[in-house]
């Protein structure tokens, strides 16, 4: 069986998308064929897939979203097949997918059904920028990459992040490759963790690296990077734990695919903008 798949990026936080709108063609999307469309040597390569369902058309897409309020449900699986509830890369480019189908107007904002409910995206030229939604601050947790360790934030961006200060993201310190997974707490976590590393770089401007449960060091995390931003702001007193800053605070999050830009807002919402970019499309039989 052939089918039809595009492929996009977020600051070179890439996926394979596949348009499914009746869930006709992939059923319930198996954990097999993601690994394999996500395979950057025998397949087409890839941090994730977005598969693209109609709301009513989906099952599990119902539990989370009401197909009155979003017609378009973000299928999202991590690179090993795992099912993730969010992520703020793929769903601007998720967006940018159904803007140049013609399967929503362009110049109005776009509600996106996700397992963390809907997310309104707004397309302006070369510019996509998402409605996170309010982030929380759980506290204080620990994070390590071999000997070292660190503390961390844990904040919930509708998926669970643990964000670390560290002096130097440079691959050959302590922070290291990242190619194994992070250390963490598993009562804190039980369903894993994507692990952000901050340094500062200027006012209101950091740098990140992270590790995604379920793919590895990428290239950026549009959700670990708004937590990135949220620790960072809290960090510089624009916040305190559990509450928004006291007026909208904004940061470029430098990601080695990239920059970023993130405002916290007074009412707590979290809104990430940055580029979403369809570079390829074809068929394949994976």
């Amino acid at each position: 069986m052939h089918y039809e798949f595009l492929k996009g990026h977020g600051t070179e936080n890439d996926f394979v998308i596949l348009p499914d709108h009746d869930t006709a063609v992939h059923g319930e999307l198996d954990a097999a064929r993601v690994r394999a469309l996500c395979d950057r040597r025998a397949g087409i390569g890839g941090d994730g897939v977005l598969r693209v369902v109609r709301t009513e058309a989906y099952a599990a897409a119902r539990e989370h979203v009401d197909p009155a309020e979003a017609t378009w449900f973000m299928d999202y699986r991590n690179a090993d097949g795992s099912v993730s509830e969010m992520c703020g890369n793929g769903v601007r480019v998720f967006a940018r997918h159904l803007v140049e189908a013609g399967l929503v107007d362009a110049g109005a904002p776009i509600p996106v059904g996700t397992r963390d409910g809907i997310k309104t995206v707004t397309v302006d030229g070369d510019a996509v920028t998402v409605d996170m939604g309010v982030a929380r601050v759980l506290g204080g947790t620990m994070v390590s990459v071999g000997a070292h360790t660190w503390p961390a934030l844990h904040v919930d961006m509708g998926n669970p992040h643990a964000v670390a200060r560290v002096e130097s993201l440079d691959p050959a310190g302590p922070v290291g490759s990242l190619l194994e997974s992070p250390a963490y707490d598993p009562e804190v976590y039980p369903h894993g963790v994507n692990v952000e590393f901050v340094v500062p770089r200027g006012p209101h401007h950091v740098e990140m690296r992270v590790h995604e449960r379920g793919s590895g060091e990428t290239r950026s995390c549009g959700t670990g990077a708004c937590a990135v931003m949220v620790a960072t702001a809290i960090h510089e007193h624009h916040g305190t734990i559990g509450s928004p800053p006291a007026s909208d605070a904004t940061y470029r999050v430098d990601v080695p695919g990239g920059s970023l830009s993130i405002t916290w807002t007074t009412e707590g919402r979290v809104l990430l903008t940055g580029p979403a970019v369809l570079v390829a499309r074809g068929t394949t039989a994976l």
